[in-house]
């Protein structure tokens, strides 16, 4: 053999096995992907499955206690549990998280019984929970500020628990409530999908634990008035429940009243009371103002109807001496300057103000309590880059519930509790809002009309610049129907904000103003 067929032949070979070695660990390591990805997904269908099991178990922990209110003491059960909704094949829908809270050795058939909800969308119960009805708050300053921390859980002086049993419910994706299929959750991300899903809950509770005797009342926080005004007439219509009463905290029922938009000018007028609030209680007002808060109040709102309001309709029509008249008083009622509210052609913004109020101090008011105020980072900002009020609550109420869940009423998960969760987002208003603005005052109206019992309480704080009390009010002044339904709304103020029962003071008269409500809808 000649020495080139040698190398030729060595050539040769060399690449064979090379190629045969490249395609051999080629195999492997794709083998070796291969398992991985699968140990991997096993990996993921395992975290998958241990979620969907904590989602979908149903239980109920149950607890007993006592509490010192109104001068005697009152013997409780606390249940804290979840509920699945199904479909009537039995499928697994979502799990429902609630606490509810039930006297014992009572009567049910003639103990009322309050379901209750917080807003957002994407709010659990806990602000109404454990700050204004239910038997243990957290504890902040008598005007409402955050303590030292780790927060602090003391009995609430301010409970209705010896008036009514409370159930607190915490919507889809709030709290420890879960779609049964995370995927599935924005099924019940919307106006409508949120009413059915809580509805059906609320049908359930009722009917496992022998409540449809019992007076029936519904009670929400910000769009939890959204959803509990719709809710009763839907109760009503849907499954023939009927209930004694409604309870609104910092109502929004009509958003056209809230909603600063290019070519509605109906919040500016039912914002201005609040401003003149605000300004009072960080004294920038003239000193010829009345000190007292209410009749400087009046005044306002007499302005707010009669001038205003008409201003803003002219328009482009308003006279220079008009608009500047107009600007002059505005500027007395708001403590802002009379060139920026002519710059602002006599449109204040709520988010404007908040951070106009106090630029000069440097600081912001707050949004859900224009009693606090806080130092901003860019004092040149439009507008506020946070809300002062919100942080004063957030982190104390976050840690006493997980403490009080878990230690007091002796109820166990992993999953993370929702506070307040943007994963409610974007939430579908539907129908209802297309091409206008989401309004459930006429399905209150309904229910009112085709339920001749049934009677409403509407919580205002003056210090509110969310849901602003006059706003309520003019919803409420344009329900339609019968003026006599105007008989059965109970107007309650307190000088506070949004979350009027943080503030001490208010938090009594509070409940004063609640216990008379239940006690003239149920004897």
């Amino acid at each position: 053999m000649t020495r080139t067929m040698t190398r030729t032949m060595t050539r040769t070979m060399t690449r064979t096995m090379t190629r045969t070695m490249t395609r051999t660990m080629t195999a492997c390591f794709l083998i070796i992907a291969l398992a991985n990805g699968s140990i991997a997904q096993e990996g993921k269908d395992a975290k998958e499955s241990k979620d969907a099991a904590l989602r979908l178990k149903e239980q109920a922990v149950k607890t007993k206690h006592s509490i010192q209110l109104g001068g005697q003491k009152l013997e409780y059960e606390a249940t804290a549990g979840t509920i699945l909704l199904k479909e009537e094949e039995g499928k697994p829908m979502a799990s429902f998280f609630y606490v509810a809270y039930t006297k014992l050795n009572s009567d049910l058939a003639k103990r009322p019984i309050t379901f209750s909800f917080n807003g957002g969308p994407g709010s659990s119960s806990v602000w109404l929970h454990m700050g204004a009805y239910g038997p243990k708050r957290v504890l902040l300053s008598d005007e409402g500020e955050a303590l030292k921390p780790p927060a602090r859980i003391v009995d609430n002086e301010g409970s209705i628990l010896d008036v009514t049993d409370l159930v607190f419910i915490d919507p889809v994706s709030t709290g420890f409530s879960r779609a049964a299929e995370e995927k599935d959750a924005k099924k019940f991300h919307g106006v409508e999908e949120d009413l059915q899903a809580v509805g059906e809950f609320i049908r359930l509770y009722s009917t496992r634990n022998g409540r449809w005797q019992s007076p029936k009342y519904l009670s929400g926080e910000s769009y939890g008035t959204t959803r509990a005004a719709a809710l009763v007439q839907q109760m009503q219509s849907r499954h023939a429940m009927s209930f004694n009463g409604v309870i609104l905290v910092s109502a929004v029922l009509n958003f056209e009243t809230i909603a600063f938009n290019d070519g509605n000018d109906l919040p500016y007028p039912l914002f201005l009371p609040g401003y003149t609030a605000t300004a009072w209680h960080h004294k920038k007002l003239s000193q010829s103002f009345p000190s007292d808060l209410k009749t400087m109040l009046a005044e306002v709102e007499k302005f707010a109807v009669e001038e205003y309001t008409v201003a803003l309709m002219k328009g482009s029509t308003l006279s220079d001496a008009e608009r500047q008249n107009v600007a002059r008083k505005l500027a007395f009622f708001t403590g802002l300057s009379e060139d920026y509210i002519l710059r602002a052609d006599l449109r204040i913004d709520g988010q404007r103000f908040m951070r106009e109020l106090l630029r000069k101090d440097g600081a912001t008011v707050g949004r859900f309590d224009s009693r606090y105020a806080g130092k901003s980072g860019n004092n040149n900002a439009e507008r506020p880059d946070t809300d002062f009020s919100y942080h004063a609550v957030h982190g104390p109420y976050s840690t006493a519930l997980q403490t009080y869940l878990r230690q007091d009423l002796n109820f166990q998960s992993d999953l993370p509790y929702e506070i307040l969760t943007g994963r409610v987002q974007p939430w579908n208003y539907g129908a209802a809002a297309n091409n206008r603005y989401l309004n459930v005052a006429p399905r209150l109206r309904d229910a009112m009309t085709a339920n001749k019992y049934l009677r409403v309480f509407v919580a205002n704080g003056y210090y509110d610049l969310a849901t602003p009390y006059f706003a309520t009010e003019y919803t409420f002044n344009h329900l339609g129907g019968d003026k006599s339904l105007s008989e059965r709304v109970t107007m309650g103020f307190y000088e506070a904000g949004h979350m009027m029962y943080t503030h001490r003071p208010s938090l009594r008269k509070l409940r004063e103003d609640l216990t008379k409500f239940y006690g003239s809808g149920t004897n």
